[in-house]
């Protein structure tokens, strides 16, 4: 891909994805937004994880923690806040964090992006982060919306569907039962 972007083909444009970490579309149509190596892809997902939560329930034969009351989960400078969350571990001589499911008024954030859904799954060990549910994106004035987000933080890729599988509720600004994605892209204006 290092075409300049009007030498691709019309299919290869659409082929571009635009992820949460470095909003590609934006960068290859407008030509002037600086990515940020702070994005969410670019989390490290080996890193300590803190929590607070307003309830604790430890089920040590099921191998998970349940939080609920306004909980935040941080690590390394990735926060994810919601309603509830459900955290599954392996206990195999050693405490290792497999999957974190939040669900109730998602928001993930890092630095200056924001992804928000009705629910979200972390699968640690694959390094997948997937939002379902009126998911909505925001890196400065940028923004996209739709149904279900795809985030690989091994490839930094993200990708998003128009409608979360199993979800009959349109995304924000989506036409009703259309399943589309939406948004918006600032262009830099030029003196």
């Amino acid at each position: 891909m290092n075409q300049p972007a009007a030498q691709r083909s019309p299919l290869a444009r659409l082929a571009l994805v635009w992820g949460i970490g470095g909003f590609a579309l934006t960068a290859a149509l407008t030509g002037g937004m600086n990515l940020a190596a702070q994005g969410i892809a670019r989390h490290d997902s080996r890193a300590p994880v803190t929590y607070d939560a307003g309830k604790f329930v430890l089920d040590d034969r099921a191998n998970q923690v349940i939080f609920s009351g306004g909980v935040t989960v941080t690590q390394a400078g990735l926060t994810i806040n919601s309603d509830r969350m459900l955290m599954n571990f392996s206990d195999a001589g050693k405490l290792e964090i497999q999957r974190i499911t939040a669900t109730g008024g998602v928001v993930i954030t890092r630095g200056d992006e924001r992804a928000s859904g009705d629910n979200a799954i972390y699968d640690v060990g694959r390094r997948i982060i997937t939002m379902a549910g009126n998911v909505r994106l925001r890196r400065g004035t940028d923004t996209l919306n739709g149904g279900r987000l795809v985030i690989d933080l091994d490839s930094g890729l993200s990708t998003v569907d128009g409608s979360a599988s199993g979800s009959a509720s349109a995304a924000p600004g989506a036409s009703a039962g259309r399943g589309r994605v939406t948004g918006t892209f600032s262009v830099p204006q030029k003196n």
